[in-house]
């Protein structure tokens, strides 16, 4: 959530910081602001609502000219989306400026100490307490200031800082909350993520937790809390700078879904080798991986809902019992970590606050973790003990649809390769599945080549008050996802059941003209969900049929049928989940909703 960039260097500053923050939109904000050092001061300008209101109030940065500066888009947690709220933040003679990304726990008593102090408060931030702690310790050393404000604050952070008596300089620190330094011929940069920054220079280095960073137009620097210094390797991305772009489509989100194919192929191709799964990134022999005994899958958000899908996937090919968590609910449950368990967790950012403290929890039992995550050097590739990535690309869009099924095939191959060590599936098997994965690119593309009709059915639906989506086994899994999209998204209510729980309370709410979206691509369950569609069509449902092609009989009792191709039962999610995005898809834009940017939500959660 909420975006930081900074800039020193040859150029203007101003500009380049509402560039890159209007790359960061899609994290969610409420409000925005700038400081820039103008030669003489500190310049601040600051603004509710979004970044679109900061760039007239500063006519595109024109009027806060100065070549070194930070910005902020702030989503709100301590205290109301306001002018005097949001970022930067200043002690009272506004010689230190600072921008924050994370949450500081212990800043009620830091702020009741510093009041005590004479320090007044203008904001109800958190942040403030941050900035005139800064000015407590500042005795013309910032790097000596800045560390002893990091001993004395608890909880998260990402820290941009200007010192006024240091023009030529600007600061960043990190714990917990992502923060990238970048370098080109010209001068630095500090960003929240990647796309930020990547119109300007390739070259990243991954700050670590506690450590600071002070930035000039010729070079920069890194040091621990402790002041020592800290020698880093850079990272070059080699992300396509279009691919951060819309490319003509109307959103973020259609052009990502689009992409799926190729992101599907470019996960998948690299770890197909002489008709075997090879995953180099494991870091495990064949012996070890027979050793395991029980797989623990960790995640958020939709990211929870392909750990879903993997452990049917996982348990069905492998035979591995697998438990399913929430990440923020993993560690507070005291989580019991018998001996040969693996601990998987799921990140598109490798950010994502609650699955991070759930890989640090498992190591610190001792326990072996491996992270699947979209972003090199992330937070979760680094402190994982290995690291699958998935190779979709900067994903924009709030709500995910390429990282997802990037995902999603990520643990299909995981379990193949699991499978055949194990021994649970025999070699003639193994290639029926090989040649069912290397189809999905194809077969996702001939679904989203559907998008008209799925558009003209979704129209009919703006209106909707309530959907419900049903399945059984892994279509309960594609149906928890389906449902998140359309509510994400379109903010029409929409919940998800195990289809064998309807009778169990949820077919009560069901309504004459109520949309019902039954997810069936189970063979062995055809009957079963049938049934089910059965029991809420005589309540008056009007229902949505996904399944697949040899399932007829799904005609005579649903209302609208889409039909996926042929796969193995296990994969099915990568194509039945293709209709559900374009359905939530049009039903937003047809309600005329930010489809990109969904209020309240943001695109990586780094606090709990």
């Amino acid at each position: 959530m909420c975006g930081i960039v900074g800039y020193i260097g040859e150029n203007q500053a101003a500009p380049i910081i509402l560039d890159g923050l209007s790359k960061l939109e899609y994290r969610g904000y409420d409000s925005a602001g700038m400081a820039v050092f103008d030669g003489e001061k500190i310049s601040t300008r600051k603004a509710i609502g979004r970044l679109k209101v900061l760039e007239n109030l500063t006519k595109g940065g024109e009027t806060m000219p100065g070549t070194s500066g930070i910005g902020h888009t702030r989503w709100a947690t301590h205290g109301a989306p306001s002018d005097i709220n949001a970022h930067p933040h200043t002690n009272a003679a506004g010689t230190i400026a600072v921008v924050h990304n994370g949450i500081i726990e212990n800043y009620i008593p830091l702020k009741k100490k510093l009041t005590d102090k004479g320090y007044e408060f203008k904001s109800e931030t958190d942040t403030e307490v941050l900035a005139h702690l800064l000015d407590y310790y500042y005795k013309g050393n910032p790097l000596e200031a800045i560390t002893k404000v990091l001993h004395r604050v608890e909880g998260s952070y990402a820290l941009g800082i200007l010192f006024a008596d240091y023009p030529d300089e600007i600061y960043a620190a990190r714990k917990d909350s992502p923060l990238i330094v970048g370098q080109n011929e010209s001068g630095c940069f500090i960003a929240s993520d990647v796309p930020a920054i990547l119109k300007y220079t390739r070259t990243v280095y991954y700050m670590d937790n506690q450590e600071v960073a002070a930035l000039r137009r010729d070079g920069l620097r890194f040091f621990s809390v402790d002041e020592e210094e800290v020698t880093k390797e850079p990272v070059q991305i080699d992300w396509d700078s279009d691919a951060a772009e819309k490319a003509g489509y109307e959103h973020f989100m259609l052009k990502e879904m689009h992409e799926q194919p190729k992101t599907v192929t470019d996960t998948i191709s690299p770890r197909i080798r002489n008709n075997d799964i090879v995953i180099e990134e494991l870091k495990m022999s064949d012996e070890e991986l027979r050793a395991v005994k029980k797989i623990h899958i960790v995640a958020c958000g939709s990211a929870y809902h392909t750990g879903v899908t993997g452990k049917y996937v996982l348990e069905g090919l492998a035979r591995i019992p697998v438990e399913v968590d929430v990440a923020s609910e993993f560690r507070y449950r005291d989580p019991i970590l018998e001996e040969g368990s693996m601990v998987i967790v799921i990140s598109q950012s490798g950010e994502t606050a609650d699955t991070l403290a759930a890989l640090r929890e498992s190591k610190a039992r001792g326990f072996k973790v491996l992270g699947i995550v979209n972003v090199v050097g992330s937070s979760i590739a680094r402190e994982a003990d290995a690291c699958l990535y998935t190779w979709a690309g900067p994903e924009i869009a709030v709500a995910t649809t390429k990282a997802y099924s990037a995902q999603l095939v990520a643990l299909y191959m995981l379990a193949m390769k699991m499978a055949k060590v194990r021994g649970t599936v025999d070699e003639a098997k193994f290639q029926e599945l090989l040649a069912d994965l290397r189809c999905l690119p194809d077969q996702i593309e001939l679904l989203l080549g559907q998008k008209e009709k799925i558009q003209h059915f979704a129209n009919r639906y703006l209106g909707a008050r309530d959907i419900f989506f049903i399945g059984r086994g892994i279509d309960y899994a594609i149906s928890l996802e389906g449902s998140l999209k359309l509510k994400e998204i379109s903010y029409i209510h929409s919940e998800a059941y195990a289809a064998g729980e309807l009778k169990h309370g949820t077919i009560s709410l069901i309504e004459d003209g109520t949309l019902v979206v039954a997810v069936s691509t189970q063979p062995a369950l055809f009957q079963k969900t049938i049934s089910n569609i059965v029991e809420v069509k005589a309540r008056g449902a009007f229902v949505m049929a996904v399944t697949n092609e040899e399932n007829k009989a799904v005609e005579k009792v649903s209302d609208y049928v889409i039909y996926i191709p042929e796969t193995n039962p296990y994969f099915s999610n990568s194509l039945a989940i293709i209709p559900l995005q374009l359905f939530a898809y049009y039903v937003a834009v047809g309600r005329g909703c930010d489809v990109d940017k969904p209020r309240n939500l943001a695109k990586s959660v780094t606090v709990e």
